[in-house]
């Protein structure tokens, strides 16, 4: 069931999002050449703590950590560890935060130190797609139409869309009703209405579009072992069009 919120539910979701905007913030801002995933795990945890909340994933399905960071050709759900960073890497950050009872949740992927013209060309894709995506939200746009934008655009700079992994509804839980895909076909699907809240997350790979699951069951790479991106925000669809509830 999608569940539609109300004014007073957008404000507690709008909290909870300037906490996870913050937290990637500081994440940002903090990356460097030798950090370990662990450390950086630990500051987000930290962040999201000290404002009062608690992270969204940290011991959700039993994920370890509290952020979600995934290097290179790992495309989401990596688990902070040992693993240190190094100059030229690409790493998505994928933070949640929980509090009053509701869940923001957004990701970016960072440059570490100076990066190959390759990986900035596609995180310049993956982010530029999601911004496309979220022009488009308002009421009566379909998700079907949202996901071919961000399939479209993808596809013509030459990269390839994750089909196993979709956006979703955020609310009271952090994966609600209705999955939110990056393809998909116009005039298809589930039709946007005042009150939603969706976060769109285009996951794009440099190379095809075919992942793997690592054995911990959790880290997702690309099959193929090029470079993936992810850039994701939680989105409040108002007569207006769209809120973007994952910003400072």
């Amino acid at each position: 069931m999608i569940c539609i919120k109300s004014n007073k539910e957008l404000e507690k979701m709008r909290k909870a999002g300037q906490i996870t905007a913050g937290a990637l913030n500081a994440a940002g801002e903090a990356i460097k050449p030798g950090m370990t995933t662990k450390e950086l795990d630990t500051l987000i945890r930290k962040y999201i703590t000290s404002h009062g909340a608690k992270p969204s994933f940290l011991g959700y399905g039993g994920f370890p950590g509290s952020a979600c960071i995934s290097v290179n050709d790992e495309v989401i759900h990596g688990i902070p560890g040992s693993r240190k960073l190094k100059e030229g890497d690409i790493v998505s950050v994928d933070v949640g935060a929980y509090i009053d009872g509701y869940h923001g949740d957004s990701c970016k992927t960072f440059a570490v130190g100076e990066v190959s013209d390759e990986a900035k060309a596609l995180m310049k894709s993956t982010e530029e797609s999601l911004y496309l995506a979220i022009d488009m939200v308002k009421p009566g746009v379909r998700l079907g139409d949202i996901g071919a934008a961000i399939q479209k655009y993808n596809e013509d700079n030459g990269y390839s869309v994750v089909r196993e992994f979709v956006g979703h509804g955020v609310g009271k839980d952090l994966h609600e009703e209705p999955e939110v895909p990056n393809f998909g076909k116009e005039g298809r699907g589930q039709r946007l209405v005042a009150g939603m809240v969706i976060a769109i997350e285009p996951m794009i790979n440099q190379g095809t579009a075919s992942i793997k699951v690592m054995p911990d069951q959790w880290t997702v790479k690309t099959q193929d072992g090029k470079l993936s991106a992810h850039f994701e925000h939680t989105i409040a669809v108002t007569p207006d069009g769209a809120v973007i509830l994952t910003q400072p």
